[in-house]
């Protein structure tokens, strides 16, 4: 019996625990920025069936204005630089980066700006927001997961973590290439790290 009410306690602290480092409260309100060491946004579709391909971007940047009492009056920037996609095949990167797909010479930037943040719970948000890709703009929403709000052990500084999800039909943007061999939906995935910005 000893052991099964450890086993709860332990349990429950551990849960309080996790809740407890995923609450804005515990950050400052002000300009979050990027850790570039600690970024990932990649993207996922359908291969004919066979397989799902996940593409990323290895140049970008986000920022977040935070106020961390009332998280809905945040707002969130997405800056992404489209040749630096990275499929880890040189060839479709090629293709990638050619006038069929995100045409970079073109058009060299992605962005997303947030135009309303809904607070779903302490630690879960749906971000809707303008994805701008090709010339193109789009309403998008994002779903993101407060992962830790705290003072970064190592840095030093406080240090908010978020993980992001959402799905978009590629043809919106005039990416609709192979369709609909190839997917049309993209689901989006966004991990980040991004420490208080210095004034």
């Amino acid at each position: 019996m000893k052991k099964v009410l450890t086993g709860a306690l332990a349990a429950s602290m551990l849960s309080f625990s996790v809740t407890a480092l995923a609450d804005l409260s515990d950050v400052p309100s002000g300009k979050y920025t990027l850790d570039k060491t600690h970024g990932y946004i990649t993207f996922s579709y359908s291969h004919l069936g066979f397989s799902n391909p996940h593409v990323g971007f290895n140049s970008f940047d986000v920022n977040v204005d935070l106020d961390s009492k009332n998280p809905e009056k945040s707002k969130v920037n997405v800056t992404i630089d489209a040749s630096s996609i990275d499929s880890r095949v040189e060839v479709f990167n090629g293709h990638l980066n050619g006038e069929n797909f995100f045409d970079t010479a073109n058009y060299d930037t992605i962005t997303f700006n947030s135009t309303k943040i809904t607070a779903q719970d302490a630690d879960t948000f749906t971000v809707n927001g303008d994805l701008t890709i090709k010339g193109i703009t789009k309403p998008v929403t994002l779903v993101a997961e407060l992962n830790k709000a705290a003072n970064h052990p190592m840095r030093k500084v406080p240090t908010i973590g978020f993980s992001g999800e959402a799905k978009v039909k590629r043809s919106e943007w005039g990416l609709d290439r192979a369709v609909p061999a190839v997917g049309d939906e993209v689901t989006i995935y966004i991990e980040v790290e991004l420490p208080q910005a210095k004034d």
